[in-house]
């Protein structure tokens, strides 16, 4: 089944591709993009029945994991030569932007 795609329509794809052609660049783009609707409507020849819809090629899966800590906090240790802490906090001194 041979596809036909008119002049308007490579117009209008260079139009949306914010694209300027030549005649030249034209004609290959319809060339182009009727290899490429043969091509599907052949691959629709296909019969996909048993075949599963797939939304990726590969596939994905999360790999999500339990959130453990194995090596602390860190707080003492952070706050070891704090020069003054509270509630392990550091205390440093008010700032007032005015």
């Amino acid at each position: 089944m041979a596809n036909i795609i008119s002049d308007e329509t490579i117009d209008y794809v260079g139009i949306l591709a914010k694209l300027e052609l030549s005649d030249e660049e034209k004609e290959k783009a319809k060339k182009d993009m009727e290899e490429m609707l043969d091509y599907i409507d052949k691959l629709n020849e296909l019969d996909t029945s048993d075949v599963e819809p797939m939304s990726h090629v590969f596939p994905v899966n999360n790999v999500f994991r339990e959130d453990v800590v194995t090596n602390g906090d860190g707080t003492k240790q952070t706050l070891a030569n704090a020069p003054e802490q509270k509630d392990d906090s550091f205390v440093v001194p008010k700032t007032i932007v005015g």
